[in-house]
């Protein structure tokens, strides 16, 4: 067993990585969002919106394999079988090749469906479009260079994930700017900048790879349809999170256009990008934590697996409450990110709004690490039930129950209501996942004993 020293260096080794990967993704995103509604304007801005629920599919599609498949790599590494280790990366990377072109085909021939099917408008229609259409062409690289980043982590190079992520942030920054301002190629050149943008990512990640630095390497590997099934249920909660995000925007915006009206949906713009940003750090806690977890409980060492989960609970706990106040406190500041102060009626919105919401950034971040820790140790039933109750059952209930109880109004309280019930669900499993995990610690110390 690690004592608790060794393991909060090692958390640190693997967390801050995470999370500042994260956060920066989520930071360029909104400074994608920044450069569209100063250079074209809120419509552009609100139709970036309207497209997120697709980036959002991309990305958990992303998450399904490369989660499942960076918890059985690092199990694998654990036990000491490099060789399997690497038959499954590469498999991995080859089945998400593989549905990367398909998605390429059906989404550009349905892309008039699918910009109508997000909720295109009138007004926001042909912008929606532009956007969608250049970023389907680089869907290849929105899969795989997710993929490559959480398998670094498992190869034993955390700090080469922030590197890459990085250059990909500063590259979609300095395009957006050459594109969307000085160029003036509007929502068309923002997209075009964020997928270049992955390509120098996926570029980075891949070098490593080629030069055979680490344990993974690319290698023939035979087809394996039951490896795929456990990468699939292993990572399916992680992905329901992420894919959340796309339905609850989905939802949301259809909700928010029907009792509240279409100026709402530019509020409703700034409160995503803030809550991508809270999310995202609280999945790169989540993300951290997942392979050096599932190593130990590769190993059988329950008790660094069980102090582990208190490192990451601790936190949580404390990223929960700083992100809280700080959205509490710097509301205008960041609304002005994005509305200028002449619209002062749609400014003052926005700032309510996003104080209201931010009262869910208290809770979400336990439901997501209990998800992870589930998945983690191989309970992806008990993760899935947290990550459904949040992506789809409770805050679509909870969404209906508020408009019918507060009218438009209730649309900005019912994350918070969700998370909260979640909270009670999550407590529950974790409660008895913990109580499994100590039994199974008396059980080998018994053994040690005998």
């Amino acid at each position: 067993m690690e004592n608790s020293k060794d393991l909060k260096s090692l958390f640190k080794q693997y967390v801050i990585p995470s999370v500042a990967s994260m956060w920066v993704f989520s930071l360029y995103s909104m400074v994608d969002g920044a450069f569209v509604s100063r250079g074209v304007g809120s419509e552009a801005l609100a139709a970036i919106n309207i497209s997120m629920p697709f980036i959002n599919t991309l990305f958990a599609l992303s998450v399904l394999f490369s989660t499942g498949a960076s918890t059985i790599v690092s199990i694998t590494l654990g036990k000491g079988d490099t060789k399997k280790a690497s038959e499954y990366f590469s498999l991995n990377t080859v089945v998400l090749v593989l549905i990367s072109i398909v998605m390429i085909v059906v989404s550009l021939l349905n892309l008039d469906k699918l910009c109508l099917f997000l909720g295109g408008t009138e007004s926001t229609f042909s912008y929606v479009k532009g956007y969608l259409g250049i970023i389907i062409l680089f869907i290849p690289c929105y899969l795989i260079s997710y993929s490559l980043e959480l398998l670094i982590k498992c190869d034993g190079y955390p700090h080469l994930s922030t590197i890459g992520v990085v250059i990909s942030a500063i590259t979609n920054i300095v395009l957006d700017y050459i594109f969307v301002i000085k160029l003036n190629w509007g929502v068309e050149g923002a997209a075009l900048a964020t997928g270049i943008a992955r390509v120098f990512s996926i570029s980075f990640f891949l070098i490593h790879f080629l030069k055979r630095k680490g344990k993974l390497r690319f290698c023939k590997f035979k087809f394996d349809f039951s490896f795929i099934g456990r990468v699939v249920s292993i990572g399916l909660p992680d992905c329901t999170t992420e894919a959340s995000l796309g339905i609850i925007v989905l939802l949301f915006n259809q909700c928010i256009l029907r009792f509240i009206g279409e100026d709402a949906l530019v509020s409703y713009s700034v409160v995503c990008y803030i809550n991508t940003l809270v999310i995202s750090t609280m999945m790169g806690v989540s993300q951290g934590l997942q392979p050096i977890c599932s190593f130990y409980y590769g190993k059988g060492d329950y008790k660094s697996v069980l102090n582990l989960l208190k490192i990451s609970l601790s936190t949580i706990k404390k990223a929960s409450i700083i992100g809280f106040f700080v959205v509490i406190i710097f509301s205008e500041a960041i609304t002005s990110m994005f509305i200028d102060k002449s619209n002062l009626d749609l400014f003052r919105y926005t700032v309510l709004t996003l104080r209201i919401s931010s009262f869910a950034f208290l809770i979400v971040g336990y439901n997501i690490i209990v998800s992870g820790f589930c998945v983690s140790t191989g309970k992806s039933f008990f993760a899935s039930i947290i990550a459904l109750g949040r992506g789809l059952v409770i805050i679509s209930l909870t969404l209906v129950v508020m408009i019918v109880l507060f009218g438009g109004k209730g649309i900005w309280l019912a994350t918070f209501v969700s998370e909260l019930i979640i909270f009670v669900i999550a407590s529950l499993i974790l409660n008895k996942r913990k109580k499994e995990l100590s039994s199974m610690c008396s059980e080998d110390l018994n053994q040690i004993s005998a």
